[in-house]
Formats: C-alpha cells, structure tokens, sequence
C-alpha cells in the first residue's frame, strides 16, 4: 500500500468576526480541497509569546494567505483600524525573500484596486478578487494554486463548501457559538478533509 505523501500546510491570515464566517468556512474547504493543512493564529495556546508563535507558523508553511479586504475602522471604541493582517502578509514576504525562496504568498481583496490605495507597496502584484463572498473565495483558489496533484474545480469547491457549511452551525452549538476558536478550527479542517476525499480522487491515493 503506497504511503500517503506529507500534507503540505497553508497559513490563512484573515479576519476573525462573525461578518467573515462564511469566507472563513470558503478558505477551510478550498484549501482542504488543494490538499493543504490550514493554519491559522486561533490555534496559538494563550500562554505563548504570540508574535514568536505566528512567526512559527507562517515558517512551517509552503503557503500562506492574506486576504486584505477588512479596512474598514473597527465599530467598537476606539475606533482603529485593524493592522494585524498586513503586519502579517510583511512577515511572510519577509520569510519568503529571504531565508525561505519557496514560500509562496498571495494576497486577497473584496473590491478592485483598493490595495494600490491601502497598501502601495504592493503595486505590481495582483491580489484575488472575492467580490466579498465565498465562491469568489474558491474562485480565487483556483487562480492561486495551479497544481498538478490536487485539481479540483469549481463545482467540486462549492460542493465541499455546502456541506461543510451546514456542518459548522452544529460544531458551532457544540463549541460554545463561535468558529473562531482553535478546537472549532480544527474540527472544521478534518471534516472539510473527509469531504474533500470523497470527491476528489486524488486526496485518496
């Protein structure tokens, strides 16, 4: 029997708020459908130096991604907005221009050229456009991670995304009401795995 090959990991830098859950459930299910292990910062223990731990995560991925779409001024007070996803996309254009040449990046946005305006440093690199929903979440996938093993198209993706979405309200319920916690995260990942194998036939082999 031939031995499963190592599941490469994908770090997902993104918002953490009810507003975003369905774009959060779009990443988990397209990335399982690449065939990557997501990570994310909501697995970090409390009791750890966070910025120590984030840097580890992001080094122990092949991928990463960076959704860029939340600019908007935080409503609870004070209103600031919220830094925490380019400081993190810096981190990983960091690693990936210096020490790691493998690291692959990608950015996404809700709206068209924003990013030449809220971030210019990154003039000349085109970010994934979701128009703010999940398909364009898979949609963009798609665009980013042209590989050759795993290659499931778009209807494969919004199946997954369905049935994984109908499952969350019950790990929601059973998890205390919020996805963004790392057990809830975690269970969602193995259960978009399962249902990424039975679709997929080249996740089984």
């Amino acid at each position: 029997m031939r031995k499963r090959a190592r599941q490469e990991s994908a770090f997902l830098n993104i918002p953490y708020d009810r507003r975003y859950e369905s774009l959060y459930l779009a990443f988990i299910a397209g990335l399982c459908a690449f065939g990557l292990r997501p990570r994310a910062t909501i697995e970090i223990p409390s009791t750890k130096r966070r910025l120590e731990r984030i840097i580890e995560l992001i080094r122990g991925c092949r991928y990463s991604f960076h959704d860029l779409s939340r600019v908007q001024l935080d409503r609870n007070s004070p209103t600031t907005p919220r830094f925490n996803m380019p400081f993190e996309l810096g981190l990983a254009v960091n690693w990936a221009l210096g020490a790691n040449p493998r690291h692959e990046w990608f950015v996404f946005e809700s709206r068209a050229h924003r990013l030449e305006k809220s971030l210019s440093d990154l003039n000349g690199t085109d970010p994934h456009l979701h128009d703010g929903t999940a398909h364009g979440v898979l949609r963009g996938l798609t665009n980013a991670l042209t590989r050759k093993i795993h290659d499931p198209n778009l209807a494969e993706l919004d199946s997954i995304y369905r049935d994984l979405s109908k499952a969350a309200h019950k790990i929601k319920e059973s998890r205390g009401g919020s996805l963004f916690e790392a057990r809830p995260f975690q269970d969602l990942a193995v259960l978009a795995r399962q249902l990424a194998e039975e679709r997929i036939s080249s996740l089984r082999s």
